[in-house]
C-alpha cells in the first residue's frame, strides 16, 4: 500500500507530488518540466535521481491541502504531513493515528507544535530554503548598488560616459591630492553604522538580518510578535515599535507576505515619518508599498532611492513611471534565483523524509 502524504498546496510543494505521485497530473508535470527548463533542461532526469533517494516514499498518494480544515480532515490516514503556512497543533495529531513525520517546508517551526511532535515521537524535520538565502543575497546586492551608485556608475569611466549621466568631469590638483572618486560623484554611502529597519522578521527577514550584521549594520525590527530575548541577541536585532522603527531606518526594508492585512501597509503616513533620504528595498511583495505613495514621495525628493523585486505587474511595461527615477532600481523577479536553488532543496526535502521515514 502506498504511503499517503498531506502536502499543503504551496506552489512550490506541488514539486513533491510530481515527485512522489506517479497520478499527479499531467499538465502540472509538464508546467514544472518548462517552469525549470531553463536551468535544468532534463526535469526526466533529475525526476529519476530524486526518486532514487526516496525508498519507501515512492510511489506514494500526494493530497494537496489548502485550508486547516481539509488539512485535519485529511489526516486520519496519513502518514506523513508537509507543511509551508498551515499550523499544527495537538489537535490536529490526535487525528493521525499513522503519522510518522511533520516536515516543514522552511526554518522556523513557529505555528507547530513541537512538544506535541516529540511527546508522540513523531520527528519534525526543517529545511533552511536556499531561495529565502537568495532573496536576503539580493536584497544586500540592491543596497550596495544603491548605496555605491554602481546602477548609475558602471561602465561610465570615460568623462564622456559620466557626463551622459549628469557628472560633469574636473581634475583634481593632483600636486596635492589624490585621485579616488575623480568623477567627483556626490552622494555615495556606506552600509556600516547604517541603521537597517526591517518589518517582519520571518526566514528571509532573518536571513538579511544576518547579512547586515556582518556588514556593521545596526538592526531593528517590527512585527506583531517580539522574539524571546536570546533570539534577539543571537540575530544581533533590537525590536522597535512601528513609527520608531521608520523614523531611525536609513534602509527599510518591508519583508512581509501580500495579504489583505498587509495590502499598503507602507502608505503616505508610514512614507512620510521615514526620514529624508532614507532608502527602500523590497524583495518580499509589491503590494506591501502603496505604489500611488511611493511615487509622490520619489517625486518630492524624500527618498534616497528604491529597490524592488518582484515589480508591481509582471511582465513589466517599458513605460512605468518608476523607471523615469534615476535613484530607483527594477529587477524582473530574480531575487530567489536560480531555480537550482528549488531543485537542490527538494533533494535535501525528499531524502531527509525518506530517512526519518525509515526509521
Amino acid at each position: 500500500m502506498r504511503p499517503l502524504l498531506i502536502v499543503e498546496d504551496d506552489r512550490f510543494l506541488r514539486v513533491l507530488q510530481i515527485l512522489l505521485d506517479p497520478d499527479a497530473p499531467a499538465e502540472r508535470y509538464a508546467a514544472f518540466a518548462d517552469f525549470f527548463a531553463h536551468e535544468e533542461p532534463d526535469f526526466d532526469g533529475y525526476c529519476a535521481r530524486v526518486r532514487a533517494l526516496a525508498g519507501g516514499l515512492f510511489p506514494s498518494t500526494i493530497r494537496m491541502v489548502d485550508t486547516q480544515a481539509t488539512m485535519r480532515a485529511q489526516l486520519a490516514d496519513a502518514d506523513a504531513l508537509v507543511v509551508e503556512a498551515l499550523t499544527v497543533d495537538r489537535d490536529d495529531l490526535a487525528v493521525a493515528p499513522r503519522l510518522r513525520l511533520v516536515q516543514k517546508y522552511g526554518a522556523g517551526t513557529t505555528g507547530i507544535d513541537a512538544a506535541a511532535c516529540a511527546a508522540r515521537g513523531i520527528p519534525l524535520l526543517t529545511l533552511r530554503r536556499r531561495a529565502n538565502i537568495a532573496c536576503a543575497e539580493h536584497a544586500l546586492a540592491l543596497m550596495l548598488a544603491q548605496a555605491r551608485k554602481l546602477d548609475r556608475t558602471i561602465g561610465r569611466i570615460s568623462p564622456a560616459r559620466l557626463a551622459e549621466e549628469g557628472y560633469t568631469y574636473r581634475p583634481f590638483d593632483r600636486r596635492h591630492t589624490p585621485n579616488s572618486n575623480w568623477g567627483r560623484i556626490p552622494g555615495i554611502r556606506i552600509l556600516h553604522g547604517a541603521t537597517l529597519g526591517i518589518v517582519g522578521l520571518g526566514e528571509i527577514g532573518r536571513e538579511i538580518a544576518i547579512r547586515a550584521a556582518a556588514f556593521g549594520m545596526r538592526v531593528l525590527y517590527f512585527q506583531r510578535r517580539q522574539l524571546p530575548e536570546a533570539e534577539e541577541r543571537a540575530l544581533a536585532v533590537r525590536y522597535a515599535p512601528l513609527d520608531t522603527l521608520l523614523a531611525a531606518a536609513d534602509w527599510l526594508v518591508p519583508q512581509l507576505p501580500e495579504s489583505p492585512a498587509t495590502q499598503n501597509l507602507i502608505g503616505a503616513q508610514e512614507l512620510a515619518r521615514m526620514k529624508p533620504g532614507a532608502f527602500i528595498v523590497n524583495v518580499s511583495r509589491p503590494g506591501v508599498i502603496d505604489r500611488t505613495a511611493l511615487i509622490a514621495a520619489l517625486k518630492a525628493g524624500r527618498l534616497g532611492g528604491f529597490a524592488l523585486d518582484p515589480l508591481y505587474e509582471a511582465p513589466g511595461r517599458d513605460d512605468d513611471e518608476l523607471l523615469a527615477f534615476k535613484n530607483v532600481i527594477l529587477t524582473p523577479h530574480l531575487a530567489a534565483q536560480p531555480r537550482h536553488n528549488a531543485l537542490a532543496d527538494f533533494v535535501d526535502l525528499v531524502s531527509g523524509m525518506a530517512r526519518a521515514f525509515a526509521r
